[in-house]
């Protein structure tokens, strides 16, 4: 099965500095092993610019974007490094229009699946997304790439039931606080617990209209494959065939690698090519096979680029 993808060198001036985990060396080593492995020639690549400012806002606050803005500004005027918070989100003078870009890419990810041109497409971007809130930048992230294609994807090809499945190593709270109240987008996350960003404890559940629209499977450090298989079959496989998605998004990190410096669980390549075969089993049966998946962490550059290249291999398959 063709696969598409998501990539533009552009990707790689979001700079952050030196020793920072998430640096463009991530998007290099995933490029370099889909080459080495001739799955490269079988991509198709999409071609995308930068979202507009109108599709953003209807996700983030305008203040939110307007802080961005002027913080990336700032960094331009300074030739400098700025942080947008506390201390881990650094941003330099070009991350706002690749922030812009990546949420575009993502955008040209929906149309190419909604069309049927393609079922399936791999978002290789950066900065990554599902910690940044309505109104707050955080956790490495400018804008929350998988719910803006969420919501441009119920906006413009009026889906009622997406799925988001986040299996980053750290909790999805932005991607949460954006739906918590919502009934047409199902929040699924697998991470360890406690840990940072300090959310996702298994009684978060939504508000409102929501409730019961978001489902946390919070892991205890040192877990491993056992475990996640363990929460799919037990909590996820059902809640697939109770929804029945019309489209799935996997917020795919790849941190949850035993490898990967930044965490303490214990998953290896083999683990995200199961993860991936549930997925497409069951886009197969309720969503037509219409999956996107998009990059947030993977720290370890081996894990990286070894995870990528055969959750995208796993993706081909019909």
């Amino acid at each position: 099965m063709k696969v598409g993808f998501v990539y533009n060198d552009k990707f790689l001036l979001h700079q952050t500095g030196l020793y920072h985990p998430e640096r463009p060396e991530r998007l290099k080593f995933i490029i370099q092993g889909l080459q080495e492995s001739k799955l490269w020639q079988k991509l198709q690549q999409l071609v995308f610019d930068k979202a507009e400012l109108e599709t953003i806002q209807k996700i983030h606050s305008r203040a939110h974007i307007n802080f961005v803005k002027e913080v990336c500004a700032k960094a331009r005027y300074n030739n400098s490094i700025e942080l947008l918070d506390a201390g881990d989100t650094p941003v330099c003078m070009e991350s706002f229009d690749v922030a812009l870009l990546a949420v575009g890419g993502c955008i040209s990810a929906v149309d190419a699946v909604m069309s049927g041109v393609l079922k399936r497409v791999f978002c290789a971007v950066r900065p990554p997304g599902h910690h940044a809130e309505s109104n707050t930048p955080m956790g490495f992230c400018l804008f929350n790439n998988a719910a803006i294609t969420a919501d441009y994807a119920r906006e413009r090809y009026n889906l009622k039931r997406i799925l988001i499945l986040d299996w980053d190593v750290h909790h999805g709270n932005g991607t949460q606080e954006i739906f918590y109240e919502d009934d047409q987008v199902f929040y699924i996350s697998l991470h360890q617990y406690p840990f940072y960003p300090g959310t996702g404890a298994r009684s978060e559940r939504g508000k409102g209209k929501g409730e019961g629209f978001t489902l946390n499977c919070p892991m205890r450090a040192g877990s491993g494959e056992n475990e996640y298989i363990e929460a799919f079959e037990k909590d996820i496989i059902p809640i697939f065939s109770l929804y029945q998605p019309e489209l799935f998004i996997i917020s795919a990190g790849f941190d949850a690698h035993k490898s990967d410096p930044l965490a303490n669980i214990n998953l290896t390549e083999e683990s995200f090519v199961k993860m991936t075969e549930y997925v497409v089993n069951y886009a197969n049966k309720f969503a037509e096979g219409r999956i996107i998946s998009i990059l947030e962490g993977g720290y370890d550059l081996e894990a990286l680029k070894n995870s990528v290249k055969i959750h995208i291999e796993t993706l081909m398959k019909d």
